[in-house]
């Protein structure tokens, strides 16, 4: 007969997983002896060990007293099962690992990695971080707002970048941002910006300078926030106001006197 140390002992498991077993109705708990302590027989070893083995294979213990019960064939079956499960699970604690590496590119929380690689693409391209950082924080409301217009807004967004014109256009924002809102330069790159753009939407079509499908508070939204990152920006959308084209985050073609005669009625 063994005490419960020399019973955990001769399993390699703790007097504390004995106790854990017993409490979930796995391995009987013999009444005390005489001298009130509790004495095992040598087969409690054996269901013993049986038990660990299972629970160290990952099986759950809410089914190890099934697979200990089971028949050949029943315990073929459940352990097919619990294989699929485990399967499941580890595919998915993958998935988290993956999230979790690509988090510590910092800019990955929150963006999908198409999101990601194209302000990657900015950086190397020589784009002002303050840029970058606008943009990223433009896309993470956007991502979560339209998560399945990504993918077609981002195609288009690749397109773009293509254009050394247009790149040019991000180099000098990012030299803006230096600069106030009476700074002549931020004229002289309202006129190449509303040249380029009136030029693209000739030759593309409206579509292809505001392609984002975005409800028109949401976009207001997504300006307040450039507008507060960047403050330059500001100025320069009112500038392309009187030179036809409206908006930051959606493209608008207006009528350049509209402006002028409600800030003249104001």
């Amino acid at each position: 007969m063994l005490t419960i140390g020399e019973l955990a002992s001769y399993a390699g498991v703790t007097v504390r997983a004995v106790r854990h077993y017993h409490a979930k109705g796995l391995l009987p708990e013999p009444e005390r002896d005489h001298s009130g302590y509790r004495r095992y027989g040598a087969g409690a070893v054996v269901e013993l060990i049986k038990i660990r083995t299972l629970a160290e294979a990952g099986v759950p213990l809410a089914r190890v007293r099934e697979l200990l019960q089971a028949d050949e064939e029943e315990f073929a079956a459940a352990i097919a099962d619990i294989d699929r499960r485990l399967r499941a699970e580890i595919r998915e604690r993958q998935r988290h690992r993956e999230r979790i590496a690509r988090l510590a590119a910092g800019d990955s929380l929150a963006l999908p990695l198409e999101v990601v690689e194209f302000l990657d693409r900015l950086r190397a391209l020589g784009v002002d971080e303050r840029i970058v950082q606008v943009e990223r924080d433009g896309w993470i409301p956007l991502a979560a707002h339209s998560p399945e217009g990504v993918p077609v807004w981002m195609a288009r967004k690749r397109e773009q970048i293509a254009d050394p014109q247009l790149i040019d256009f991000y180099l000098t924002l990012g030299q803006a941002l230096d600069w106030n809102a009476d700074d002549p330069r931020l004229v002289e790159l309202a006129d190449k910006m509303a040249a380029y753009i009136t030029r693209m939407a000739d030759e593309q079509g409206e579509d292809y300078v505001d392609d984002a499908d975005i409800e028109p508070p949401f976009a207001k939204l997504l300006d307040t926030l450039a507008f507060d990152t960047a403050p330059p920006a500001r100025r320069l959308i009112e500038l392309l106001e009187k030179r036809g084209w409206t908006g930051w985050t959606r493209l608008e073609r207006v009528d350049p006197t509209r402006g002028a005669a409600e800030r003249h009625r104001g």
